[in-house]
């Protein structure tokens, strides 16, 4: 709309004078004039619009940027490095920008989950070294969403990254994750599922275009890291710029314009609630609110002050007039909006753990298990609990729904634990913590007895931490066995970590018969998919039967035609199927089960429970056989064992 053009200012002085002097010539005349009333009509609706549109106008351009400035030095500039992308690298940036994917606000969840981990490490390092804090011992995650340059700042104030770092893990060396993480897509896995293999940051590129990184750690100078992931990035030293951080990282990113609504306050929060609600350091928003004041109409005093310059009345006149001028001046406050800045603190949640187990809702559950695990998927199974007398400490364990992808390798994390010493993080690679066999595992555990500054070379030698590895396999056991009252979900769990339960036959003798209920085969009485444990077979043995019999092979299919098992079915004697590899290590270590002696079928000297006229029948056929075999034996020479 085409602003409306003004007239030109005329006095109040100018304007009297000269209706003066047209009244003065219309009386000379001897007629009267009526003055014509101002027109209000189309004129007031344009000018109103018109100061509607200045003001906002006006409103955009006191529109201030609380971005970070990456305007660099030109001593900074100068030494700007540029760089190339591993191939796995850019190929993963290249999927995850070109991905269809709906459900990108899980950006926020890695970057955020990065933070928490670079202030555990901080915190952790400050527990020796008390100078490591300096002059920032304030550990926090903040969110910056900006309107005007339309970017989500994260940033911490974590350990921070050295030149060395920001090169090696941004861009040139492909964690192992990276490849599987691919593989994992490609067979039609979730995209959300990035964090479990270590690339969590690259996720950014699901809403940005572009991302800077701002980093300062104590053994280094602050450097800025710069990718619109188009196969390079930039690295150059921020040395000069007036924006220096104490310690930390901050992560700019530029929204894709479909993406512009993770900059809302409303957005963020949700977020946040929903995936980072439980992370042990406080994440505050940067919020512009506006509020009403209210503020003295200035118009009404004057008109008050003219009042009480009234000429003299009686007492009551006055005490009416005082009313009524209070009356008005009530009426003549009026309000405009302010604007004001403020952090805002998003997770306020104490740690669930500490919290009664009655009081907490299956959704906080899920919710805190995301966050310590970065699986998209809720948890199986769950064990809250608090251990008192001897030694006190509580926690809380989780089963997933599927096994880790590098849940064998050896360079992998030994357990998923994290240890907390009253509330506060010390570690989460703590061997001693948890046995190998129950590496799956994810939860944490708080113990109120342990020194804060411990270090890892005691925590081995640590009395208090064995008490602990030892009431967490006897809760973790529990968890199981309340697990395998419910037939499908423990199927579930047997499809995924039975290797885990077998591997922990093999290794821990204390606890050999609990774990051994947690077994399951098939057998030559079960159906297809059916599977039964040693407590169901000894309950359908044969009264005579004195052993649990077994077969090992490649497969089901293979040691069902075996003829090994002929003898055993005549007599109606039930074989259990062992087709895992690690089944025969297993059985080395059981040997036994309720009194009852595994034995396999395939092995010489297989007791089947027989009669003397069945051992007596069986002694004539060796005898009658007794030539042909010494005489196959002598042709055949050492091709035959016996």
């Amino acid at each position: 709309m085409a602003e409306p053009v003004q007239a030109e200012p005329v006095s109040t002085e100018e304007t009297v004078k000269a209706t003066a002097e047209e009244t003065t010539n219309d009386d000379n005349k001897g007629a009267t004039t009526e003055t014509a009333a101002p027109d209000t009509g189309d004129d007031s609706a344009t000018k109103d619009e018109s100061a509607a549109q200045g003001d906002d106008q006006k409103e955009e351009e006191n529109q201030v940027s609380v971005a970070p400035d990456f305007t660099a030095a030109e001593e900074d500039a100068a030494q700007m490095e540029n760089f190339q992308f591993n191939a796995d690298i850019a190929q993963l940036m290249s999927l995850i920008i070109n991905a269809v994917y709906s459900n990108k606000e899980i950006f926020l969840r890695e970057l955020i989950s990065n933070a928490s981990d670079a202030l555990d490490k901080i915190r952790y390092q400050s527990l020796n070294d008390k100078e490591a804090l300096g002059n920032e011992p304030n550990l926090k995650i903040e969110i910056i969403p900006d309107t005007v340059t339309k970017t989500l700042t994260i940033r911490d104030t974590g350990i921070g990254m050295t030149k060395e770092d920001l090169v090696n893990n941004l861009g040139t060396i492909a964690r192992s994750g990276t490849k599987q993480f691919m593989e994992a897509i490609s067979a039609g896995a979730d995209i959300s599922m990035i964090g479990q293999f270590g690339v969590g940051f690259y996720s950014a590129y699901l809403v940005s275009d572009k991302v800077v990184v701002r980093t300062k750690c104590n053994d280094d100078q602050q450097y800025v890291w710069e990718s619109s992931a188009g196969g390079t990035f930039k690295v150059r030293p921020d040395e000069h710029s007036p924006h220096q951080l104490a310690r930390g990282t901050e992560i700019t990113l530029y929204l894709k314009e479909d993406c512009l609504p993770f900059i809302e306050d409303k957005k963020v929060k949700e977020i946040v609630k929903k995936h980072s609600q439980f992370v042990a350091f406080p994440i505050t928003l940067f919020t512009v609110k506006e509020e009403e004041k209210e503020v003295e109409d200035e118009s009404d005093d004057d008109d008050d002050d003219d009042e009480d310059d009234a000429g003299d009345k009686d007492k009551d006149e006055a005490s009416v007039e005082v009313s009524k001028k209070k009356e008005k001046k009530e009426k003549a406050k009026k309000t405009e909006k302010v604007k004001k800045e403020e952090w805002e603190l998003l997770n306020k949640q104490k740690p669930i753990w500490t919290r009664n187990p009655n009081d907490v809702t299956k959704e906080e559950y899920s919710a805190f298990y995301k966050s310590i695990s970065n699986d998209w998927e809720d948890y199986l199974a769950l064990k809250h609990f608090s251990v008192e007398g001897q030694l006190e400490f509580s926690g809380l364990l989780f089963v997933p729904k599927r096994a880790p992808f590098d849940m064998f390798e050896p360079a992998k994390k030994k357990n998923n634990i994290k240890l907390f010493v009253r509330r506060v993080f010390i570690m989460d690679d703590c061997k001693e913590l948890c046995p190998e066999w129950l590496s799956f595992i994810r939860g944490v555990v708080d113990s109120e007895d342990l020194p804060l500054n411990i270090s890892r070379e005691s925590l081995q030698q640590n009395k208090i931490l064995k008490l602990i590895q030892k009431n967490l396999v006897k809760k973790a056991l529990e968890m199981f066995s309340e697990l395998a009252e419910n037939k499908e979900d423990y199927k579930v769990f047997y499809d995924q970590f039975s290797k885990n339960i077998k591997l922990g036959i093999h290794e821990d003798s204390k606890n050999r018969t609990k774990i051994s209920n947690l077994l399951r085969y098939s057998s030559t009485k079960t159906g297809d998919k059916e599977m039964i444990s040693l407590k169901e077979y000894v309950e359908r043995m044969k009264d005579d039967q004195k052993a649990i019999y077994y077969i090992t092979g490649e497969s089901k299919a293979a040691v069902e035609t075996s003829p090994f098992l002929e003898a055993l079915k005549k007599r109606d004697l039930e074989v259990l199927y062992l087709v895992d590899p690690i089944d025969e290590y297993a059985v080395q270590q059981l040997r036994e089960y309720d009194g009852k002696k595994l034995q396999c079928v395939t092995k010489e000297g297989l007791d089947l429970g027989l009669t003397e006229d069945e051992k007596k029948k069986i002694e004539e056929e060796k005898a009658a056989f007794e030539g042909l075999c010494k005489k196959m034996k002598e042709i055949l020479g050492d091709k035959v064992e016996k």
